[in-house]
């Protein structure tokens, strides 16, 4: 009979061929969850297994289940049927079918100390022994690791040298996040599996790509690729909002939570995934999981880097409460953990360019609420009846559940289109009610909600069943994922979120604003204030510095200063009727100008603006070490300036890096001489560096024996040596030139240089004496004041 029944399963089983390995090879499956008795496993994996069971157990294969735990049989067992009776059925299952499942379920399942080695091997033996027992043949074994991160190496070890099935059937070990905690201990992790399990053998698991509305967005996008393709794009996306809000507060995962926050919580794995469905190009098999990452890692590789002006992140205010008295810290410790955060990001692609997506998610905030919004440009004007369906706002909204619609919904605007209706399982919303959706009723939407609603855990367990990797996490999208995010981490380490009280009661607290791409709160109050101690310092100083103007503030306001005095002296050259010429230097301090002048300066007369270096490293323009490279990155690609009024230095020739013989440094000479009144600059930023060198002009240059010389190549005592720059005389010809000082360890610099006199070889500073222009000091507090 046994024979005659699997016949007839194998049969049916070729109707069914797309569904995956599973129907390659029929036979026995052995689950096992390590960690089976712990709270995810009770709250999700078991009632995913379940459904597993409940599905497939008529269709050919046959099942055991096995709850792993580091506490003996005797505690372990009770512990797990407790979990068991509460399963519920599956709605498609009648309820006498559901008893029988159930009871055949409850049958199959054991549970089993997994601590040591021998453990597993024991494990092992008694699955062979099963199966030879029962003349089975094996058709996989999947182990579900549900345990701290810490323990994933040590077990896959253990699963690789002594729970491995034999030839011909399937291993997969599925991994619960977190997957690292920044990029190096990510690859850590990665190259310590890599050396157990093979990368088609691990199933990384984020469980926002099982969510229905998630799991359809790239369906969405390509079965109404026709409305779509003409509008996903700068031209007509004004935003992309990705946001996950929770009501709840942290307490009893400070352990876990406080290591991590929020950002590396939700914003670099769930989060970050919506956003590359959302604006990957499409795969033509959307359940090819190689094509899915390709996709998936040209979005990341078109990421410009994130740091600290790119998000605002908060903390409930009692959340460092809850960290003293959980964790057992002292009164005086203060954790720098972030439970909310909003980040503006952009896509370096000609079809994105411009778009800013916000991901923003926190804890204690006034409703649970997940979603991710694409609000369209409308380019309707109303004269008169504003109400009509036209003059409403356009969007798309993939609603992940809860809030006010309370169930997972796609929604589009009545005044985009009408979208085609999604295939396996979903179904048209007619009957709306009263409820409205940011600030519209849904009438204005049409929405499509699944027929059955489903547990993002249930469904992700069936696509591991089925060898469907499309839905999970590689480990190139993981490092490239930590890669993108790390940055931003490490410079938020020491930030000061700001304070909330959460619920409600937040109010606009949080409401945050961006331009370009930095991100500021709304409601932000900035105090500054001078150190009593040191303001007669401050006050000596004030005014003048080795004789010529000096301009000091905080850092944020000295940049501001100094980018108006910049447009000012730009429109200065403009009134007179001639392009304004502007020589900038390399190295860190200028960036933070650049990005003030690309998000707020808009009226800049950039037009009529000329861009030149004063100094540039015998490098690749295209590498990061390039001076013109980080002008591009935080200026040139921001700002509408004339390609041909950009002017970077010639370093690159006959693809030789400053060879003396290909005459760069006079190429560039004679450029200037061609285009810059009388050679002379309206403006030069420079830099200080801590050995006293301005643009590439070093302590020990000879450079003042070259005369009338504008550019010369020099020589640094750092890597790359080689260098190209201005020389004094052309600095010296300037009508103005600027002084950039900023932070705290330039403060022994900058006395030292208020005490002495002009020693070109040791400070070559020294030597900058515009002949007929004047030489501004912008030297922040940090700087000047030593704090």
């Amino acid at each position: 009979m046994w024979k005659a029944t699997w016949g007839l399963l194998l049969l049916t089983s070729i109707c069914h061929a797309q569904d995956g390995d599973e129907t390659k090879r029929k036979g026995h499956v052995s689950v096992v969850v390590v960690g089976g008795t712990g709270d995810l496993a009770r709250k999700y994996l078991w009632q995913g297994f379940f459904q597993l069971y409940a599905n497939h157990v008529s269709k050919g294969h046959t099942f055991s289940f096995y709850a792993g735990g580091l506490s003996p049989a005797e505690k372990g067992r009770p512990v797990l049927f407790d979990i068991l009776k509460g399963l519920t059925c599956p709605v498609e299952l009648t309820a006498e079918r559901c008893a029988l499942v159930k009871e055949q379920f409850l049958r199959l399942a054991q549970y089993r100390q997994l601590k040591s080695a021998e453990d597993y091997q024991g494990l092992a033996q008694h699955i062979a022994t099963q199966l030879k027992q029962e003349g089975m043949a094996e058709a996989g074994r999947l182990f579900y690791l549900s345990v701290p991160a810490f323990a994933y190496a040590d077990i896959a070890d253990r699963v690789n040298s002594t729970a491995r099935p034999p030839a011909g059937a399937w291993l997969r070990v599925v991994l619960e996040k977190p997957f690292g905690h920044d990029l190096a201990s990510a690859q850590l992790l990665t190259t310590q599996l890599s050396g157990s399990l093979r990368e088609e053998e691990m199933y990384r698991i984020d469980h926002y790509l099982g969510k229905q509305v998630v799991s359809q967005i790239l369906p969405f996008r390509k079965e109404n690729r026709k409305f779509l393709d003409p509008v996903w794009n700068k031209h007509h996306i004004a935003r992309i909002e990705i946001v996950l809000k929770e009501t709840l507060d942290a307490k009893g995962r400070l352990q876990f939570y406080d290591q991590y926050g929020v950002i590396r919580d939700v914003l670099q794995n769930h989060l970050t995934e919506v956003m590359t469905l959302l604006t990957m190009d499409i795969p033509a098999n959307l359940t090819d999981g190689k094509e899915v990452l390709q996709k998936k890692l040209q979005i990341f590789g078109a990421l410009p880097q994130l740091d600290r002006s790119c998000a605002v992140v908060g903390q409930y205010q009692s959340y460092n409460a809850e960290v003293q008295q959980e964790l057992n810290k002292t009164k005086d410790h203060y954790s720098f953990t972030p439970t909310f955060a909003g980040v503006v990001i952009y896509i370096d692609t000609a079809r994105y360019d411009g778009i800013p997506i916000i991901l923003s998610s926190g804890k204690m905030l006034d409703e649970r609420v997940g979603y991710a919004r694409v609000l369209f440009k409308n380019n309707v004007f109303c004269v008169q009846d504003h109400s009509s369906v036209e003059c409403n706002p356009k969007e798309i909204v993939f609603y992940f559940g809860h809030g006010h619609l309370r169930y997972p919904a796609v929604l589009v605007s009545k005044n985009l289109f009408k979208p085609s209706l999604l295939k396996d399982g979903w179904k048209e919303v007619t009957e709306s009610g009263d409820v409205s959706l940011f600030g519209r009723p849904l009438t204005d939407f049409h929405v499509q909600t699944p027929a059955v609603q489903r547990e993002a855990y249930a469904e992700l367990i069936a696509h591991v069943f089925r060898g469907r990797k499309d839905r999970f996490i590689s480990s190139e999208n993981l490092l490239a994922s930590w890669s993108f995010w790390s940055p931003l981490l490490d410079s938020l380490a020491q930030t000061f979120p700001r304070p909330y009280p959460g619920g409600p009661a937040n109010g606009n607290l949080l409401n945050f604003q961006f331009q370009g791409h930095e991100a500021t709160f709304s409601s932000e109050a900035v105090v500054t204030m001078i150190p009593q101690d040191q303001s007669e310092n401050f006050q000596v100083m004030q005014g003048k510095y080795r004789g010529a103007e000096m301009v000091s503030a905080w850092p944020n306001e000295l940049v501001e200063r100094l980018a108006s005095d910049l447009q000012e002296a730009a429109e200065e050259a403009v009134r007179e009727g001639v392009p304004f010429h502007l020589a900038l230097s390399g190295g860190s301090s200028p960036i933070v100008l650049f990005k003030r002048l690309a998000q707020h300066h808009y009226s800049f007369p950039w037009w009529n603006t000329h861009l030149w270096l004063a100094d540039e490293r015998c490098v690749p323009p295209s590498e990061a070490g390039s001076n013109f490279y980080t002008l591009h990155e935080h200026l040139l690609q921001y700002v509408r300036l004339p390609y041909f009024n950009i002017h970077p230095m010639p370093v690159l020739i006959n693809q030789r890096l400053c060879v003396e013989e290909d005459s760069g440094a006079l190429l560039y000479e004679r450029e200037i001489g061609l285009l810059v009144n009388s050679s002379s600059f309206h403006y030069v930023l420079l830099g200080v560096g801590f050995d006293g060198h301005t643009a590439s002009l070093f302590p020990g240059s000879k450079l003042e024996v070259d005369g009338e010389r504008l550019v010369a190549l020099t020589e640094s005592p750092v890597k790359p040596h080689q260098r190209m720059s201005l020389t004094f005389s052309a600095i010296n010809r300037a009508r103005r030139v600027g002084v950039l000082v900023m932070g705290k360890s330039k403060h022994e610099l900058v006395t030292q240089l208020s005490r002495i006199k002009d020693t070109l070889e040791r400070l070559p500073i020294t030597k900058i004496h515009p002949k007929n222009g004047n030489l501004i000091w912008y030297i922040d507090y940090e700087a000047l004041l030593g704090q």
